[in-house]
Formats: C-alpha cells, sequence, structure tokens
C-alpha cells in the first residue's frame, strides 16, 4: 500500500519565514460579524482590555468580501496577502433553529470546508496559535449537565443542527491531529449564546435575544401585543458579545492548552427565554401585552454548561474580570438596535 502514499498531496509548510521575523499580525475571520465587531471593540477603544500580550499586535478583520473561505484557493491568497502570525477563527455558515433544520447537509459541507482550509492555510503559513470558536450546541444531545469540555464527542449532537454540529466538532479533531503530526499549537473555545451589538436581527434567522429585540421593536411602532415563539421555559447561559471579546483576547494570549475551553457565565446565571422576554421589553419600554406561541418548537430544554475551567484560567491570568450584568448588556443591545435600526442586519 505505500505506493499510494502520495496521491494525497502532504501538507506542508509553503512559507519560508521560519526564520524571518514577522511582526506579530492577528488575521480574524469572520471579523464583522457579532463576535468579530466586539474583538474590534476591545483591541481598539475597551478601557479595561485583559488581553495585554497582543496589544501591539496588527489586527485585521476580514468580512466575507474579503474571500470565499469555503475555497482554498481564495483562502490562501488571503494568507498570502496578510501572512499571519495568529488567527482567530469566526468565519461559519451560521443560522438559527428553522435554518438549521432545512439545510443541515449544506451546514456541513460548508463549514467542514471552512475550517479545513482556515487551519491548513494556519499551518502552511507557519501561524504561532490560531483559536477557532465552536458552539455549545456542538454537545451531545443526551448527556449529563452541566456540560464539560470532556464531553463534546460523547453521543451525538441534537438533530436539529447535526450537520453545523458535526462540521464544528472537526475543528477540535483538527487541532488535535496538526498538534499531533505537526506540533502545533491551535484550540479552539466554545462559547454558550451569544448577544450584543452588530448581531444579526432578522426576524427568522436569527438567535433568541435579536430576535426579541427586533420582534419587540417592531410591536412597540405598531401598538400591537408581542408574541414570541415557543413556551418561554427553555433555560440558557447568554454571554455579552463584549465580554466575550475580552476573553477571546486572553485566551489568544494566555490559553496553551489545545483542549476547548468553555467560555460561558456560571450555571447560576442561566435564564429562562420568558425572563429574557422581559428583559428586552423592559429596555425597549415596551407596554404591551407578551404572549407565548406554544405551536412552534422550543429547540432544547436546557444546555447547561460549566465555567469552571474559565473560573481556573481567570483566577492566574485575570482576577479582576467580571461578565456584564445581564440586564445591562441586554439594554445596551436594545440601544444599539434602536440607533442603527436602518443599517443593522435585518
Amino acid at each position: 500500500t505505500h505506493t499510494h502514499t502520495h496521491t494525497y498531496t502532504m501538507i506542508k509548510t509553503i512559507q519560508a519565514s521560519e526564520g524571518v521575523e514577522r511582526h506579530p499580525l492577528v488575521l480574524v475571520t469572520g471579523g464583522t460579524g457579532l463576535v468579530g465587531r466586539a474583538i474590534q471593540w476591545t483591541v481598539s477603544e475597551d478601557p479595561a482590555r485583559i488581553g495585554r500580550k497582543s496589544e501591539n499586535y496588527k489586527w485585521v478583520f476580514l468580512s466575507s468580501r474579503d474571500g470565499d473561505l469555503t475555497d482554498y484557493a481564495a483562502t490562501l491568497a488571503i494568507f498570502k496577502k496578510h501572512n499571519p502570525t495568529h488567527v482567530i477563527h469566526l468565519a461559519a455558515m451560521v443560522g438559527g433553529l428553522f435554518k438549521n433544520l432545512r439545510q443541515n447537509l449544506d451546514f456541513l459541507r460548508m463549514n467542514l470546508a471552512i475550517n479545513d482550509n482556515v487551519l491548513r492555510c494556519c499551518h502552511e503559513f507557519n501561524v504561532v496559535k490560531c483559536v477557532s470558536c465552536l458552539s455549545t450546541c456542538i454537545f451531545p444531545d443526551k448527556t449529563s449537565y452541566p456540560i464539560d469540555e470532556t464531553m463534546i464527542h460523547n453521543g451525538p449532537p441534537h438533530d436539529s443542527n447535526y450537520g453545523y454540529s458535526h462540521a464544528k466538532r472537526m475543528i477540535d479533531v483538527l487541532n488535535r491531529g496538526y498538534s499531533d503530526q505537526h506540533g502545533r499549537k491551535y484550540t479552539s473555545v466554545i462559547p454558550t449564546n451569544i448577544y450584543g451589538p452588530h448581531d444579526n436581527f432578522h426576524l427568522e434567522d436569527s438567535h433568541v435575544i435579536p430576535g426579541i429585540i427586533h420582534k419587540t421593536y417592531l410591536a412597540k411602532a405598531a401598538g400591537e401585543d408581542l408574541t414570541c415563539w415557543g413556551t418561554g421555559k427553555p433555560l440558557r447561559q447568554f454571554v455579552y458579545s463584549r465580554d466575550l471579546a475580552k476573553l477571546f483576547v486572553l485566551v489568544l494570549d494566555e490559553y496553551d492548552s489545545i483542549e476547548p475551553i468553555i467560555l460561558s457565565v456560571p450555571e447560576e446565571d442561566e435564564v429562562s427565554i420568558k425572563d429574557v422576554v422581559k428583559m428586552v421589553a423592559d429596555a425597549s419600554d415596551f407596554k404591551g401585552e407578551i404572549k407565548h406561541d406554544v405551536t412552534k418548537a422550543d429547540g432544547q430544554m436546557k444546555k447547561t454548561a460549566c465555567n469552571d475551567k474559565l473560573k481556573g484560567f481567570l483566577a492566574l491570568k485575570a482576577p479582576d474580570f467580571k461578565f456584564t450584568p445581564m440586564s445591562e448588556g441586554v439594554k445596551e443591545s436594545v440601544e444599539w438596535f434602536e440607533a442603527n435600526y436602518a443599517t443593522a442586519r435585518k
């Protein structure tokens, strides 16, 4: 069988830069989305930034207009242009519950391609560190709670978005492979439900908080009742995008393991969707009636994640870090949407 080993081109570093001193440059894929914009904020104007090593690094934030990451040649061209030393990989094909249900195959294939191309180019261009973004939806559907980082591959993910989930799980497998075979230090973080300025506020294909913010805005403007999908009973841990951005930069600077780390508020900060609707209504000064359309799907009832690993990491590296209280984060998000209604993604 050894005669067939060369039918697959071995991945090798194509950048002759190992001996050359490169000025540190962080390339952020998906740099104009919810998390990318928050990272832009923390590295440019955050007075309480917690990752200090990368303060003098150059930062480049990519958008989908910079090239198609599902295409290897296009990804290669981006890496050639910027020659990064570090990568934060956020780019993904994403969508809410109902879009995932319709297009599981597309979510699987597109995300597998993006992740393979980005990590392959990281290795080929001798990128020192890559931090990729996973999601709590990748965890097994049948599991004990709270979920922790060791449980990712312990069973199939929830049926509703198996395509996206399996593609994201493969990042962890790729990181392990690049470590085992090439000694690379590529890692991943697993945020819980993210919300904040610059989110996608589409009424059907968005995540829960931006969807509720947009619905509340329209109901208030029309003087109508607010109808939310589902019972409102599911529990979630929400993390404000600007808090997550601070943690992302700290991980880039200080987290040395290839094993994933959950970036989340503690278990005791879990809230029901019903509570979230109330927070959004209060922040929006909505005075109408709130109704729940129980004919619509709820998704998973809970996905409680354990943030003990993060707590230990913060105790060592950023003991003063505190999460933004949720009512405050929701208020800032509502105010951002109202101020940017004309140009917000919706």
